[in-house]
C-alpha cells in the first residue's frame, strides 16, 4: 500500500561523496524514494536535491533528522503542504510516423535523425506520467525521465 508522497528540499555541500552520505541516510530509515533530482543551488560550491517519498510524517521527520546530522546538509526544507511549482522532464525518441499525436500533446521536437525523432515533455508529475503512458502506445526507441524540480511559490 502506498503512502503519502512527501517532498523534501536538500541543499548539500558539493563534497566528495556526499550523494553516497545521503542516499545512505536514506536507504537505513527505509525510504521508497519515487524521485530525486539534483542540480547546482544559487550559492557556488552547493547543490540542491529534490527528493520525493512514499511515507507519512514520522518516517519523513526521522529520515529529515538523520540527513541533518550529516556535515554536507546545510538545510533540509519539507515542501510537502506548500504551494509549489513542480516540474519533470522526458525526453523520448519515436518512430517519425507516431510525431503528430505527441506533438498534439505538447510535445517538442528537439532533433530527427534515421532511427527516429527525439521529443520532450514537461510538465507536474502527473501529465508526465501521462505522456509517458501515451508514449507506450506510440513505438517509444527509447526514452529518459527526470526526477521532481521544485520551487516553494512566493506568497
Amino acid at each position: 500500500m502506498s503512502g503519502q508522497i512527501r517532498i523534501l528540499s536538500v541543499e548539500v555541500e558539493d563534497a566528495p561523496n556526499t550523494l553516497t552520505k545521503i542516499s545512505g541516510a536514506i536507504r537505513r530509515r527505509g525510504f521508497h524514494v519515487r524521485g530525486i533530482s539534483v542540480g547546482p543551488s544559487r550559492e557556488p560550491g552547493r547543490f540542491r536535491l529534490t527528493l520525493q517519498v512514499d511515507h507519512g510524517h514520522a518516517e519523513a521527520d526521522q529520515v529529515r533528522k538523520q540527513l541533518e546530522r550529516l556535515v554536507e546538509v546545510l538545510e533540509v526544507t519539507d515542501l510537502t503542504g506548500d504551494e509549489v511549482h513542480s516540474r519533470e522532464l522526458v525526453v523520448a525518441k519515436v518512430s517519425a510516423s507516431e510525431l503528430e499525436a505527441l506533438l498534439r500533446r505538447g510535445a517538442k521536437v528537439i532533433s530527427t535523425a534515421a532511427d527516429g525523432t527525439t521529443v520532450e515533455f514537461s510538465g507536474e508529475r502527473d501529465e508526465v506520467g501521462a505522456f509517458v503512458d501515451e508514449l507506450a502506445l506510440h513505438g517509444i526507441v527509447d526514452v529518459a525521465r527526470s526526477g521532481p524540480v521544485v520551487m516553494r511559490r512566493t506568497q
